[in-house]
């Protein structure tokens, strides 16, 4: 089986297809002035992005695990997951509190979904 790797770099790949599978790349958005609805937002803009240069769309999600950087977040959070995925197939999902790679990143979203 053949893998596809698009936009790799000596660290990782922004999308990786294989047996009809597509994986991104953890997913950011971390600007200081940006709050969890923005970054969230700008987070959601880049997968659906990155799953139409893979031949794939928000429809066709699998699994998402959603990184917060803190709790009191969470709801914040998922008004723009809700209303972004309300017309659309839902995903399995897991969320998580998590530290971050940079202080001003408050979301990561991590994504597999089909071709």
């Amino acid at each position: 089986m053949t893998i596809e790797r698009i936009g790799s770099t000596q660290r990782m790949s922004k999308i990786v297809k294989h047996n009809g599978t597509v994986y991104l790349c953890g997913q950011t958005a971390g600007e200081a002035e940006w709050d969890i609805k923005e970054q969230t937002q700008r987070c959601l803009d880049k997968i659906e992005d990155l799953l139409k240069e893979a031949g794939s769309d928000r429809n066709k999600l699998l699994s998402v695990t959603i990184y917060v950087r803190d709790m009191k977040d969470f709801a914040a959070m998922n008004e723009v997951w809700d209303a972004w995925i309300a017309d659309y197939e839902k995903p399995a999902r897991a969320c998580v509190e998590a530290r971050m790679a940079r202080p001003e990143i408050l979301v990561e979203l991590s994504v597999t979904a089909a071709l």
